[in-house]
């Protein structure tokens, strides 16, 4: 699942004529960084929601064959996160899914984090997997962390106003399961997190390349001259 219906506010004016997976990093498009490497890691089909300039992202993607595209329809509403991928939970079948941030970009360590996560990956004890970076090494970005991560892999969040070392990326892996009693329409996947969390079934995997916020034209800036300096 790709998400890629958001309205891209804090990224103009570079999303002034395109909708912000279409925003050009080191000459691609966000969204086919993120579909590349989805690719990479054998994923065969993606479903990518749209809004925000709908017809732009969908005429982008038609001449994709790999992985073969499915678009998930929110032109009528806006959903967030959570809503968006509720409405797609048809198209995902019944095994694990990534869902992806459509502006979620990094530079792998030695092995590549998707992978890493499919292996991580236990459906015994987990509803979710967050994709983690250490706040310290992130690029572009300035906030306080999202989550900490214990030693047996499980997340918790911080007390209101607390630094964390970790920030979420953008990617995670889910099981249909953490949408069961899902809100209807628009909501978060914080709310559903958060539930799990409360469960213990929400883990986290620490990111060992370079991730990097791309969220405002300055870092659209800045991960192009981090992603030059990684090839030499």
């Amino acid at each position: 699942m790709v998400l890629a219906a958001g309205l891209g506010v804090r990224m103009r004016p570079l999303t002034s004529a395109v909708p912000k997976p279409l925003v050009p990093l080191d000459g691609k498009a966000l969204i086919d960084h993120v579909l590349d490497r989805l690719a990479l890691a054998g994923v065969k089909r993606a479903v990518v929601n749209v809004h925000h300039m709908a017809d732009h992202i969908e005429a982008h993607l038609a001449g994709r064959k790999s992985p073969a595209i499915e678009i998930s329809d929110e032109r009528d509403a806006l959903l967030d996160t959570g809503g968006g991928v509720l409405r797609a939970l048809p198209r995902l079948g019944n095994s694990p899914f990534y869902i992806h941030n459509s502006d979620c970009v990094w530079i792998e360590g030695a092995k590549s984090c998707l992978e890493q996560m499919a292996q991580t990956w236990n459906p015994d004890v987990m509803d979710t997997l967050l994709l983690l970076a250490p706040v310290t090494d992130a690029r572009g970005y300035a906030g306080r962390g999202d989550f900490n991560l214990a030693a047996d892999g499980k997340l918790s969040r911080p007390p209101a106003g607390k630094e964390t070392p970790f920030v979420f990326t953008g990617v995670s892996l889910a099981h249909k399961r953490l949408f069961a009693g899902a809100p209807e329409g628009k909501f978060s996947l914080n709310i559903l997190w958060d539930r799990a969390i409360g469960a213990g079934r929400v883990h986290g995997l620490r990111h060992e390349g370079v991730w990097m916020h791309v969220g405002t034209p300055d870092a659209v800036r800045q991960a192009e001259e981090c992603m030059r300096r990684a090839r030499g």
